[in-house]
């Protein structure tokens, strides 16, 4: 019986599958027409085989209904249903007439709405339709057609009195589509939440909640909507198109704020959505330190009390920077990332650009005048200021760090690959160049092949923003927060890149200035060697991302060797006539001798190169000091810790950590290996996340702090974050201690 009932039953499902696949669109299962015929509107509907409509779903509306007669519906079947029981339904065709009585309207809006099933036992939602009807030259109630008569009529194929009705769409929308949210700060006590409904929707004018949190929200002037009979509710208030409410906040307690809205909204084509609820973290903009003193209104207009607003709240680096970014002067905002820009230019980010761009220069054949290699700068700082724009614009959007995703190994030993191989050019091994049928298109196209260059200097600027420099600062991590909390990708993406430029206008200076270097005899070859070490050095920069600290130090140490062995140092002072070659001689000396240090860590095993004497001596090796981790990888392990600390009553540091990021490193060396910050820390719980892999875990951990990238740290006290003293980017040991101890 098993055998024959489970293919039975497989085959029925096959069928029914195939039925549904098989369902007609609403519009062609249940054809509808609107048509005037001498002193009637005539509703028609032409019912596929297969298909019914319901008597009692039809609903008949009009803007001028007090000119419509009763409407006369035709006999229709009584079926037993399994949804509403025994009820009215049409089959294959069914035509409603509406009498026209006297009256001054020249035209009248219908709206009809209908709903009706398939045999096989799938329901429509209801559908709406509109139609206007010119019924200027209709005088009174038609006193000829009998019921057949009209019944006849209907099914004519006068189409030239026939007005076709424009549909509703098909599909609803999504509901981000259908009511676009979007909450922004324009000013320090007043949020403006705004919907763009979109035409065939609209939201219900009591669904509405507010709320938010670390704030309390002031007395709204919330606008009345417009009356709708509705099918759900009946008749109710309900708002469309743009909808923006000002929204008054008091007793700010910190920041950012989160703003809560709950909605719901419904489609004209007869589907409502469920209960809608949106919460974003809102940075208030910068206020005076005076208190404010705003007055409120009440719908009716008497006057409230005032809302006293509260005292300029601390905010960290970052949020400050987010802050400035919803400030209306945007000469102030540009001019401030801007300089920004150019403090982030003496940091380690930019550094290695240095070489880069001077090594692009120095290796052009033949004589390199100020003009071109300013312009090879300026296309080299546009394409990188371009590149951290839209890399920028991306993570705000989406919470995607760009320049993480290249921090892959093959992505970094592909990149060191390449700078060795340009290493080597410059010390005349061989000559980097295109093949000479590329060349010959190139150079027909842009002019000599200085296009061409221009060309590979843009890439390579491209690739530098992306590879080299993996940066979170401050002023980036300001612009992001504001980006994805308004959306406002032009202002963002404008300031980040302004703030490029301000990191790229010492490269300007710097390649404009190597143009100046003498390009005859030996003084140019020496000039490419030291670029070419530099080019090395980048290389290996590169490495030590991904690398063993000792395989580190070997790869630093040779370069420290051998580099000055290479370059003649050793050489007799005889052939050195010059002071100037004297002294470069001697500047070669004691970096090899500082190579040979180096040698002596890696014999040791490692070491800080930065003191490799450290440990040697008659005394006993200086012990070394660091905050002691605790290592955490998810929410999960970040939560269980903050309650077992909160019990203790313990402050928590959270360090976000990956191996590709150079000023985590920089914060490991110089940061916490301090004495004064490892006995600051000794009653408190130290955590680190190390984020190397970006996986989805890391990835949701960073999210729920609005984390774009390391380095961050983070202080919590009794669980909650102390978000006024979070710490991104670079910071000295001084720096660090304040921040932790305001924290307490």
């Amino acid at each position: 019986m098993k055998r024959f009932l489970l293919p039975l039953f497989l085959l029925l499902i096959s069928a029914f599958a195939h039925a549904e696949n098989d369902l007609l669109p609403a519009d062609e299962a249940f054809a509808f027409k609107a048509k005037v015929v001498n002193d009637e509107i005539l509703l028609n509907w032409d019912i596929a085989k297969g298909y019914y409509l319901y008597k009692e779903k039809i609903k008949i509306s009009a803007d001028y209904s007090q000119q419509l007669g009763t409407a006369k519906f035709p006999e229709a079947k009584i079926k037993n249903d399994e949804f509403f029981g025994e009820i009215g339904v049409y089959r294959n065709n069914a035509v409603v007439a509406i009498p026209v009585l006297d009256g001054d309207a020249k035209s009248v809006l219908l709206t009809v709405t209908y709903q009706g099933c398939a045999d096989l036992g799938v329901c429509y939602p209801p559908i709406t339709k509109k139609a206007t009807l010119d019924i200027s030259d209709i005088h009174g109630p038609s006193l000829v057609d009998s019921a057949l008569g009209i019944f006849s009529k209907a099914k004519t194929k006068a189409q030239s009195v026939v007005e076709k009705i424009n549909p509703i769409s098909d599909e609803p929308l999504p509901a981000d589509e259908a009511f676009g949210f979007s909450v922004v700060a324009i000013d320090a006590n007043t949020l403006l939440a705004t919907w763009n409904i979109h035409s065939e929707y609209y939201l219900y004018h009591n669904k509405f909640f507010i709320d938010a949190k670390r704030a309390e929200i002031g007395n709204i002037n919330f606008p009345k909507g417009k009356l709708k009979d509705d099918l759900l509710f009946g008749e109710v208030q309900v708002h469309k198109g743009t909808l923006s409410i000002e929204i008054p906040l008091k007793n700010i307690t910190s920041q950012p704020i989160t703003f809560v809205a709950k909605y719901q909204g419904c489609w004209e084509g007869g589907i409502c959505y469920p209960p809608q609820e949106k919460s974003v973290e809102i940075i208030l903009p910068i206020q005076g330190s005076e208190a404010l003193v705003t007055t409120d209104y009440k719908t009716n207009g008497t006057l409230n009390t005032p809302i006293q607003a509260t005292e300029a709240i601390e905010l960290n680096e970052t949020d400050k920077i987010a802050a400035l970014l919803q400030q209306d002067n945007i000469f102030l905002v540009l001019a401030s990332f801007f300089g920004f820009g150019l403090l982030l230019s003496l940091t380690p980010c930019v550094f290695p650009m240095i070489p880069i761009l001077s090594g692009i220069i120095v290796g052009q054949k033949g004589e390199v005048s100020t003009q071109k290699a300013l312009i090879m700068s300026i296309v080299f700082v546009l394409a990188m200021s371009v590149t951290y724009s839209i890399a920028g614009v991306l993570a705000g959007y989406f919470g995607e760090n760009l320049q993480v995703l290249f921090q892959t190994p093959w992505i970094l030993v592909v990149f060191s690959l390449v700078f060795v191989a340009l290493a080597f050019s410059m010390f005349g091994y061989y000559e980097i160049q295109l093949p000479a049928s590329l060349q010959g298109k190139i150079a027909n196209i842009s002019n000599k092949q200085e296009g061409g260059h221009l060309i590979s200097v843009a890439i390579m600027g491209f690739l530098s923003a992306l590879i080299v420099g993996p940066c979170v600062a401050p002023p980036l991590a300001g612009a992001l927060i504001y980006i994805g909390q308004t959306g406002d990708a032009l202002l963002g993406g404008v300031s980040l890149f302004v703030m490029s430029l301000g990191m790229g206008a010492p490269l300007l200076a710097i390649g404009a200035g190597v143009s100046k270097l003498p390009k005859a005899g030996g003084w140019m070859d020496n000039v490419k060697y030291i670029f070419g070490i530099l080019m090395l050095a980048v290389a290996i920069w590169l490495l030590d991302r991904i690398i063993s600290p000792v395989v580190s130090l070997a790869l630093w140490a040779t370069l420290f060797s051998f580099s000055p062995i290479a370059m003649g140092v050793l050489n007799s002072l005889t052939n050195t006539p010059t002071p100037w070659q004297r002294i470069f001689k001697a500047i070669g000396l004691l970096v090899l001798a500082y190579g040979i240090l180096l040698w002596g860590l890696v014999a040791r095993g490692g070491g800080d190169m930065l003191a490799p004497l450290s440990g040697y001596g008659s005394g006993s090796q200086t012990e070394q000091v660091h905050i002691k981790f605790e290592k955490i990888k998810s929410t999960t392990d970040l939560d269980q810790i903050l309650l077992r600390a909160k019990a203790n009553n313990k402050m928590v540091m959270l360090d976000f950590y990956a191996d590709w990021c150079i000023s985590c490193k920089e914060l490991e060396r110089f940061v916490f290996s301090n004495a004064e910050v490892v006995k600051a820390m000794s009653n408190a719980i130290a955590l680190q996340a190390d984020v190397t892999d970006n996986d989805e875990i890391d990835k949701a951990l960073m999210s729920r702090f609005n984390i774009i990238g390391p380095p961050a740290i983070l202080f919590f006290k009794d669980g909650v974050e102390k978000r006024s003293q979070r710490i991104v980017g670079e910071i000295n040991a001084q720096g660090y201690l304040e921040h932790f101890n305001k924290a307490k």
